[in-house]
């Protein structure tokens, strides 16, 4: 009798324990108990998809750990974490401590302080960062925040604007921006960091399309039929057209593609402002074509790439030509004292913000991304369209005031 109690018993934990969560009864193996720095005994119960993922990254086939990471770098405050002194918000100034060229190359770039900046201008920085920013993206880092943020109040900039330009908000460290915007937490994914879709959490909608644009493009339609082909994993500086045989936004912009080098400065190959009212070449923009360039011919042929920025300038040419017809409304309504100075306080200043600053940028950015559809109807037809109406306010209001005096 006592023994078939017993074995009861027995039978009845296992049957309890089978319906309890794996996560639970399931220990970490000593190799990941060792690569983890015991994190993992705890978060495998408490936050299983943290330990996962970092089983998952590359980081723990090389035996980084969670304290290689969380350690406490200079300028942060530690606390005390289970007996571990950690940092639980890491920023660049842990990750540089392995990839120092990747950060400096980062830093160069408009992810970095400019991007903050675009939105909340230069009061947050201090005066040696302003000053290395300035080196690379002039005009882009010394400037006052922008007027919206005023206008739509902290609560709309907070979960807009800032949510994409905190990638280069300055932290309490000394450093700038966050590496997990683009390679995530715990996965620290190159695979990740190269899909459209990452870089479209930012990259989207009216003012920069570039997702939408690139989706629409033989390039996006290709990698959509045959991603499963390719190889997002592979090592940057080993990446081959083998590998990518479609380019995705991090191939053309990043990637040290058959032996071009790696850059974390998505600007580095780009030779225009295409975001700007008035576009203009970019710095060394000779030089910077000429990298894009050579990417391109690893896929391409010479005749197409000439022809492809021959249009592509055209474009640009064309729009800048638009946008100055419209700004020369707005000064004109300025100077004759028909509407204020100041932006966004008057429905015609919307208008042409909306000319420059979504169709504009859409028209120039369809031409040289291959967006037929961006270049046309999302980019030329408004332009027309806001130009016609913005040249008959402007008559209106000349006639109003005529007639009020």
């Amino acid at each position: 009798m006592a023994i078939t109690i017993a074995t009861a018993l027995i039978i009845a934990a296992f049957l309890v324990n089978s319906r309890r969560p794996r996560v639970e009864v399931e220990q970490p193996n000593a190799a990941l108990v060792r690569a983890s720095g015991k994190c993992a005994e705890c978060h495998r119960n408490l936050q299983y998809s943290i330990v996962h993922e970092y089983e998952l990254s590359e980081h723990a086939k090389k035996g980084v750990t969670c304290l290689d990471c969380h350690q406490v770098a200079t300028g942060q405050t530690g606390t005390n974490h289970n007996g571990f002194v950690i940092n639980a918000e890491v920023s660049p100034a842990n990750c540089r401590t392995c990839h120092e060229t990747i950060y400096q190359q980062f830093l160069r770039s408009r992810h970095a302080a400019a991007a903050w900046a675009a939105v909340q201008g230069d009061k947050d920085f201090t005066p040696e960062q302003i000053a290395f920013a300035e080196k690379y993206q002039p005009g882009a880092v010394k400037r006052p925040p922008h007027p919206l943020t005023l206008l739509e109040g902290g609560a709309a900039t907070k979960s807009g604007c800032m949510s994409c330009h905190a990638v280069g908000k300055p932290n309490a460290d000394g450093s700038i921006g966050k590496c997990t915007d683009c390679h995530t937490r715990h996965t620290s994914s190159i695979e990740m960091a190269r899909l459209p879709s990452t870089c479209g959490q930012c990259h989207l909608g009216p003012d920069h399309s570039q997702l939408e644009i690139y989706t629409e493009s033989k390039h996006g339609v290709t990698f959509a039929a045959q991603r499963h082909l390719l190889n997002l994993s592979a090592k940057p500086d080993q990446l081959t057209t083998r590998d990518m045989f479609v380019p995705t936004c991090a191939t053309c912009h990043m990637s040290g593609l058959n032996g071009r080098g790696v850059t974390h400065d998505p600007s580095e190959r780009l030779s225009y402002y295409l975001f700007a009212e008035i576009t203009k070449p970019r710095p060394n923009a000779a030089q910077a074509q000429a990298k894009m360039k050579d990417i391109c011919l690893q896929c391409h042929n010479s005749q197409l790439i000439e022809r492809v920025y021959k249009d592509g300038e055209a474009i640009v040419n064309a729009t800048n030509e638009k946008m100055l017809a419209g700004k020369a409304v707005i000064d004109g309504l300025q100077q004759d004292g028909l509407i204020s100075s100041t932006n966004f306080t008057h429905p015609i200043q919307f208008s042409y913000f909306d000319l420059w600053h979504y169709y504009g940028r859409t028209a120039k950015h369809g031409a040289f991304m291959g967006g037929a559809d961006f270049v046309q109807w999302h980019g030329n037809y408004p332009i027309l369209q806001h130009l016609v109406e913005m040249r008959a306010e402007a008559e209106q209001l000349r006639k109003d005031h005529a007639s009020s005096h």
